[in-house]
């Protein structure tokens, strides 16, 4: 085969700047239009980015009461969307007026719900006409902030709830509630912690805004250029090699990051040309960047903005959460790997040498303190820390060791004036980056409060629940496949945060009634409701990066579903039988103590034998190309070893054996790369 050179860290001469900007104008689509402001204006706004930031990182040491902390979370988040996004495209790049009144009103309900004190929220039951007020005002000013930094969908979905709220009375059984006036609405919405400042903005206000100040550290002292040019330089020579490279850079990137779009678009403008060079078309191309960024969002540490909310939903522990998702990550990026050993010898792709600057050990030895950081998360965990102070101190981690290199460091000490030093900062530009990369999620969140609001109010979860046990005729199976049905019809319209909290609260009570452990069932909603970022309307990272790769974005979103499929039918394991639940680690470090290690063996070897099965069937190939028998044979092989059964496993791999078999005697195997 013939060997090319990939010259990989020149991303601006292969990847032309119309991609990006179609990249750019795509994720717009989805997370909204940004104003790019300038002179005072741009500096008042960092200000604020700023000392948002600060007032975060410290409620993480010290204790500020709940109530006050959630509220001025939504009054910052509400003042800077106001000021960072327009109202419409046309209004770009200025503040208007309205923009102004917006966001001071933000601060407004804010102000007067810690003003009014303890009494405020002893009259939730009989709110008086300035609560109503404000409360509506609040109501008003999310679903505005929602649609300026996530579009319509999720504030008509938001609005259509809020009518179930009112009209109830109106509709027929069992779908009916007596209905609620706006007093006892607006009471339980705004005067409550379980409407807007609920379980939602908690995590958002603690958790999320944390991790992404802490990912904007490592982003702005170059830990991300450093794990793309570690993947590049671990691997190379191979015919695997580039998707080998794809998959292990997305893991890098993912992890701290927890963001699928903003793993493939950085991905992306660096390995697109890499992907083409070796023989992937522009829809594969993107298939697999946009797949590896998915697996960002299970990825610990940091996961999505989703797991954070599972600890909170549960009760317990981040660490638990982290734990949790070791193996079924570890199965989703063998998926990846998989199929990329399967796509070489199915499209006879070329050898490619990466262009290394440095080797892995140069690399190793100059920047190894990139890892640091992210280890220091889960060893603060495990000291005892809670969430909350364990990214604190390894957000400083990062921000100490980024001083061990000149081309590092957060900080600049030039021979200039101090201030200006500062300003022109890795660190404040981080503190800012933290501050902008929360307001898509954190306005979601307060929206998706005023959806829990309403289910908790008027008992929509158990009547849900009831409906789909009815039609599942109480049978696990069907159970399980109509909410993951459910969950993917929800994330067609919604992001991952918001399709995450929608189901957990409507959804999961029909699989816990089945006596699916909650935290099994939270798990199996939060896999599936990920698919949401990869489903039409809003496959944002598909359609990212089929903008970079010049590819058709719903061909692209079908190759990413070729890549992740497999993986995705690992969740079924977690809910049909208790042996299962051995791939999330029995869901605690304490159950963990206790558990049958055997057990966990064997089921995850029998997972990663049905994901090796439905790899080979969904791709036609395995060693070789497979005849339909042997696909079919593959593909049912994979769903009986996904379907926890002694009698089904073996059946299973029996087959997997007889079709190793065939393509062993047919022809000697292809030699692995």
């Amino acid at each position: 085969m013939s060997e090319e050179i990939a010259r990989l860290h020149q991303p601006a001469a292969e990847v032309s700047e119309q991609a990006l900007a179609r990249a750019e104008a795509m994720i717009e689509q989805e997370e909204g239009v940004q104003n790019k402001l300038k002179g005072w204006l741009a500096a008042f706004v960092t200000a604020i980015a700023v000392v948002m930031s600060l007032f975060h990182l410290y409620t993480a040491y010290y204790i500020v009461r709940p109530e006050h902390l959630r509220a001025i979370h939504v009054a910052f988040v509400l003042f800077l969307s106001f000021l960072i996004f327009p109202v419409a495209r046309r209004f770009r790049h200025r503040v208007m007026w309205w923009d102004w009144l917006l966001a001071l009103a933000g601060v407004a309900t804010a102000a007067y719900l810690i003003a009014g004190g303890d009494e405020f929220f002893d009259r939730s039951i009989v709110p008086d006409d300035w609560d109503i007020v404000f409360g509506v005002a609040l109501s008003l000013l999310v679903l505005e902030a929602m649609r300026r930094t996530t579009g319509w969908i999720l504030p008509v979905i938001t609005s259509c709830f809020l009518a179930y709220a009112f009209f109830g009375e109106y509709l027929p059984a069992p779908w009916t509630h007596k209905g609620y006036e706006l007093p006892r609405l607006v009471g339980h919405m705004y005067m409550t912690l379980e409407g807007i400042f609920g379980t939602a903005v908690n995590v958002s206000s603690t958790l999320i805004i944390l991790f992404t100040i802490y990912g904007a550290f490592l982003q702005f002292s170059g830990a991300g250029k450093f794990f793309i040019d570690f993947s590049f330089s671990a691997m190379g020579g191979k015919p695997s090699s580039a998707g080998r490279t794809v998959t292990l850079a997305s893991f890098l990137l993912g992890g701290p990051s927890g963001s699928g779009v903003a793993t493939t678009v950085t991905l992306g403008a660096v390995a697109a040309p890499m992907l083409a060079k070796v023989g992937y078309s522009k829809e594969e191309a993107g298939g697999l960047l946009s797949a590896g960024g998915l697996g960002a969002i299970i990825s610990p540490p940091v996961l999505g903005a989703a797991a954070f909310l599972i600890a909170e939903f549960l009760k317990i522990s981040y660490l638990d959460v982290i734990l949790m998702a070791v193996i079924p990550t570890c199965l989703y990026y063998l998926t990846l790997f998989i199929m990329v050993e399967i796509d070489v010898r199915k499209f006879g792709m070329k050898d490619v040498v990466f262009e290394k600057v440095e080797s892995v050990w140069s690399l190793s030895k100059k920047y190894w303190f990139h890892f640091l950081s992210l280890v220091s998360i889960v060893a603060f965990m495990m000291m005892g820390f809670s969430p909350e102070l364990s990214v604190f101190w390894a957000t400083v981690v990062a921000l100490v060791t980024s001083f061990l290199r000149r081309d590092t460091s957060l900080l600049t000490f030039e021979q200039r004036p101090f201030w200006k030093n500062l300003t022109d900062s890795g660190f404040v530009r981080a503190l800012e980056g933290g501050s902008r990369a929360v307001l898509n999620v954190a306005a979601t969140c307060a929206g998706a409060g005023l959806i829990v609001g309403v289910v908790t109010l008027t008992g929509l979860g158990l009547k849900f629940s009831s409906i789909v046990l009815a039609y599942a005729g109480n049978s696990l199976l069907l159970t399980a496949i109509y909410t993951a049905l459910i969950v993917w019809i929800v994330g067609l319209a919604v992001p991952v945060t918001a399709s995450y909290i929608i189901c957990a609260v409507i959804a999961a009570p029909a699989l816990m009634a089945l006596d699916v452990p909650p935290f099994a069932a939270h798990m199996f909603i939060f896999y599936y409701a990920v698919l949401s970022e990869v489903s039409p309307p809003t496959a944002l990272s598909p359609f990212a990066a089929a903008a970079i790769t010049g590819g058709d974005p719903y061909k692209t979103t079908l190759q990413c579903w070729k890549y992740t499929t497999p993986a995705f039918l690992v969740p079924f394991m977690f809910v049909l039988d208790p042996s299962g639940q051995g791939l999330l680690l029995m869901g605690s470090t304490k159950a963990l103590a206790t558990a049958d290690w055997g057990s966990i063996a064997l089921v995850t070897f029998t997972a990663a034998v049905g994901i090796l099965a439905l790899c080979g069937g969904f791709q036609g190939w395995l060693f070789k190309q497979t005849p339909a028998y042997e696909r079919w044979m593959l593909i049912v092989a994979g769903f009986l070893l996904v379907y926890p059964s002694k009698l089904f496993d073996a059946i299973g791999f029996g087959l997997v054996v007889v079709v190793l078999g065939l393509q062993w005697f047919r022809k000697p195997l292809t030699p692995t790369s």
